[in-house]
């Protein structure tokens, strides 16, 4: 068994403090005043780029496979997500799978060593117009990635549309052997839905969740949510099913080594910028390991939520304003 020690997760600051910047922060990240502010307003975007630049791998796809090679040449596995929000009209709709599209047939001839995974939210692709909508288009998608290798992982979403995704994901699982599911540990529901997940027999991204939701739908971070975590894996383990560890704990992390479980998983996976050094770790001890890259212009809620993942990197982003050059692309990896 491996213990990493990660020098930000030593830090010890008020439990309490802690909760309330994290609730804060989602807050902030949900308010459509400061969507407005950032969306209709350019300068907000370009003051705070250079924060985000640790964790926005490029604009556009042309900066996005100019340096996917980077993380492939150091080891890692990639995934790729095009950043943005819930799509709410046809034409969104549209923008978002034509980009998808693209990016599949972009791929073809990016020369990468091994395929990349794709990522995407169902809100994103239709499913805000119709279950259907939302089917039909992340259908056509898989069946355009599949003859390069190429898989597409469904996140999770809020836990009101998580019925929506589940109906979802079972009828393309039966069709499409390219299709993985993100299930959320928080959620007091996912322990019924692996009785119908798991059979499918498809990938699972196991996370412990980044939405506030209320006492009786999920659980708040802790120990218990830790312990439930493992519980899960250990039940997609024992099944059978391909599986990630998607967290950027060190803690969780030193929980699930010391159960034995990291070396039966077919991945670790991190965002591209939180904690570099600590999935370069465990790639070092020869775990897979998966840097999942996130493109593209709209990116004030993914940022903001990275910030709310662990509130004291609001001072690295603070730093990074002041000295943009801190942020070098796949050094600490």
């Amino acid at each position: 068994m491996h213990h990493v020690v990660d020098p930000p997760a030593t830090a010890a600051p008020d439990p309490e403090l802690l909760r309330l910047a994290t609730n804060g922060l989602k807050q902030l990240a949900a308010d459509p005043r400061a969507r407005s502010a950032f969306v209709d307003h350019p300068l907000t975007a370009a003051l705070l780029a250079p924060a985000a630049d640790r964790y926005i791998v490029a604009a556009d796809q042309q900066g996005l496979f100019r340096r996917l090679p980077i993380l492939e040449a150091k080891g890692y596995r990639t995934g790729v997500e095009f950043v943005g929000e819930e799509a709410r009209d046809a034409d969104e709709v549209r923008a978002v799978v034509d980009e998808y599209a693209e990016l599949i047939e972009r791929h073809r001839g990016a020369g990468l060593a091994a395929p990349v995974q794709l990522g995407f939210d169902l809100s994103n692709v239709g499913s805000l117009l119709s279950a259907r909508t939302a089917a039909d288009n992340t259908a056509a998608l898989l069946e355009a990635a599949a003859p390069q290798g190429v898989s597409i992982l469904i996140s999770m979403e809020r836990s009101s549309l998580v019925d929506d995704i589940l109906t979802v994901f079972r009828g393309l699982a039966e069709e499409h052997e390219n299709v993985a599911l993100t299930l959320q540990a928080q959620l007091h529901r996912t322990e019924r839905d692996l009785a119908t997940v798991l059979p499918l027999g498809r990938k699972i991204r196991l996370v412990k969740g980044v939405y506030h939701e209320a006492a009786d739908v999920a659980l708040p971070r802790g120990a218990d949510l830790d312990d439930r975590y493992a519980g899960l894996l250990e039940r997609i383990l024992d099944h059978g099913n391909p599986v990630a560890v998607a967290s950027h704990d060190a803690s969780l992390l030193q929980l699930l080594d010391s159960r034995g479980l990291l070396e039966l998983v077919e991945e670790i996976e991190m965002l591209h910028g939180c904690r570099p050094p600590l999935l370069k770790s465990h790639k070092d001890r020869g775990i897979p390991c998966r840097v999942a890259t996130v493109y593209g212009r709209n990116w004030w809620l993914h940022f903001l939520h990275r910030l709310a993942e662990h509130p004291p990197t609001l001072l690295t982003a603070l730093a990074d304003l002041y000295e943009p050059e801190r942020v070098r692309f796949g050094a600490a990896y």
